[in-house]
């Protein structure tokens, strides 16, 4: 029997890090709406502090890489297979799939099937990567929760419920970061030029990238007398192989290596140098300008662009969303480091272009937000999933 009768549940299933964030916050506001609801299934500290009962830690979901993925993907089918019975048993009010969306969608697919409301917050990159994928999406989901305002109009040209909820990177920028304040804090000298360097919060990416972008650093260091540089490092074996590849310019490039904190390192930043993917969200929130570089294995970009899986030559987020590219893309072939040093370099030497730029991320750091917070307004789409005649969601 649903325990709707009662106090709501709600049934959730994170899948890595940065969803056990946004589970966590969406729980406080689902409980906002939804006093003495209770909240199961898969998450991480940050939700189990919150309240939630974690069947499974988040960590059993988070792998990456295609020969890991199938090294664990028994364990994965059986997990999805295990948890599809126990909430189907449960029955509770909705069920969230945040983000995760390769063990996530088969889940919603087999709940919804089974007659339970199911939502998926964070939608995959359709603006960028098969489009045709919002309608098995909408197979799967009730209700699609949106980072992006260019998301919905996609999914309703398939029919598909979809939000627009707001970004949450969004709510944890301020509109005008404090320069001299980030690098106060990281013990940075507040007069002198700073480069960012973020060569990916993956392994993969700094043994694909690190030795590139050092290099790239390297050059734009012997260009500018008195450069510092801060490097931060995702985690403890991140740190690890970052401090490997600097050993050979450890007599001249003296970097500062950040357990973490990429935060502050990008609003200290004058100028940076990263990898695509959310940390070029975040430079662009700080409101710096910055370099994208990247690469892949040169048989998985020949697929990519052979069977035409990409939709957009605007490979960046800050690019995408503006429409138009803000700032220089080196894929591939083109990211080497004169190519990338040249690119950091002309941002230093040109600060008019630089503030025209912080003014066009001001006006898109304030196009990602929605109402009172991405947490609230993701909760106010639930309680209307639930509520959909009764004129609930009128609350902030």
């Amino acid at each position: 029997m649903s325990p709707a009768a009662g106090a709501r549940v709600f049934a959730m299933v994170a899948g890595e890090d940065s969803g056990d964030q946004l589970g966590a916050d969406l729980i406080e506001a689902l409980r906002m709406r939804f006093p003495g609801a209770r909240f199961m299934g898969v998450g991480g500290p940050r939700m189990r502090k919150a309240g939630f009962d974690a069947w499974h830690d988040v960590a059993e979901l988070s792998v990456m890489g295609v020969a890991e993925v199938l090294h664990h993907l028994p364990r994965l089918l059986r997990l999805r297979a295990s948890l599809a019975r126990r909430i189907t048993r449960l029955h509770p009010d909705a069920f969230v799939g945040i983000d995760a969306p390769d063990f996530n969608l088969g889940l919603e697919k087999k709940l919804k099937r089974a007659g339970i409301r199911t939502v998926h917050y964070v939608s995959p990159s359709i603006w960028a990567w098969r489009e045709g994928r919002a309608e098995k999406i909408g197979r799967c989901a009730d209700c699609v929760l949106c980072l992006f305002p260019m998301e919905p109009a996609i999914y309703a040209r398939h029919g598909v419920d979809a939000r627009f909820v707001g970004h949450p990177l969004a709510d944890r920028f301020p509109l005008q970061p404090n320069r001299d304040t980030a690098r106060a804090e990281l013990g940075l000298r507040p007069d002198a030029p700073v480069l960012a360097v973020l060569p990916g919060s993956r392994l993969t990416e700094i043994r694909h990238l690190g030795a590139i972008f050092l290099a790239a650093a390297q050059r734009v260091a012997d260009a500018i007398p008195g450069l510092q540089i801060v490097i931060p490092a995702a985690n403890r074996h991140c740190r690890a192989a970052l401090e490997g590849l600097l050993a050979p310019h450890a007599a001249t490039l003296a970097p500062t290596l950040l357990d973490g904190h990429a935060h502050r390192a990008l609003m200290a930043a004058d100028v940076v140098l990263l990898a695509s993917g959310t940390a070029a969200l975040e430079a662009m929130l700080a409101k710096r300008p910055m370099v994208v570089g990247y690469r892949i294995a040169p048989l998985t970009y020949a697929l990519v662009k052979g069977l035409r899986m990409l939709k957009t030559d605007l490979y960046s987020l800050p690019n995408a969303l503006a429409g138009a590219p803000l700032v220089p893309e080196l894929m591939q072939r083109d990211c080497t480091p004169a190519r990338l040093a040249d690119a950091v370099l002309a941002w230093f030497r040109d600060p008019v272009r630089c503030a025209a730029l912080a003014e066009a991320f001001k006006r898109m750091h304030l196009s990602l937000y929605a109402g009172n917070g991405a947490a609230t307004a993701a909760s106010r789409a639930i309680e209307q999933l639930l509520h959909p005649h009764t004129g609930a969601g009128s609350r902030p």
